[in-house]
């Protein structure tokens, strides 16, 4: 077994040529959120897996092996519920209330600029149906969004800015959803993207 401890995000400062020759592992979330794991390399190399607690890999980022080689890693496609809102009845800014509500859940969440992702749950999706959004299963990768505090830059290479604690509000606030007079379901088969 190949063991890994090594963790390039996005295979920063690697030269493109070396990460397009570099073997790949593809992993879903439920993998790819864990610390250490057993994986299988696209050369069939057994890969041991062992990062600092509370690593999350992404999507692009690239294992260093003892022996010196790269794993570039795959985000693999899974199943997932693909959110939109609905033409007929809604606007783009139904998106935003349902990343509240879902985030009011703590409910791992990846965020695109016209559509959310979610892990499959059949009462969030039951939820989301009554406000209106069109709740879509299908089976893409899924690179949910790591929070306020989670390792910043990781994800998007942002830096950190320097607001002090007075900028934010730290409370924890809970709303309540509330009904529509326009009763109509949605489901996948209302809209294929």
């Amino acid at each position: 077994m190949l063991t890994t401890s090594k963790l390039m995000p996005q295979g920063a400062g690697l030269a493109p040529v070396l990460l397009k020759r570099a073997a790949t592992v593809e992993l879903d979330w439920d993998v790819r959120q864990k610390s250490r794991f057993d994986a299988t390399d696209s050369q069939g190399r057994q890969l041991g897996v062992f990062l600092p607690r509370g690593t999350a890999v992404r999507g692009g980022d690239v294992l260093v092996a003892e022996d010196g080689s790269l794993i570039r890693v795959l985000a693999a496609p899974q199943d997932v519920l693909r959110i939109t809102h609905c033409t007929a009845h809604g606007t783009p800014f139904d998106l935003i209330r349902a990343a509240y509500h879902l985030g009011n859940r703590h409910v791992p969440i990846e965020l695109k600029p016209d559509h959310l992702k979610i892990e499959p749950d059949h009462v969030l999706a039951d939820m989301l149906r009554a406000m209106h959004l069109i709740v879509t299963p299908v089976a893409e990768a899924f690179e949910p969004e790591g929070g306020a505090y989670a390792a910043q830059g990781h994800a998007h290479g942002h830096a950190h800015h320097g607001h002090d604690d007075h900028d934010h509000d730290h409370g924890h606030g809970h709303a309540h959803q509330h009904g529509h007079p326009h009763p109509h379901h949605h489901d996948g088969q209302d809209q294929q993207q």
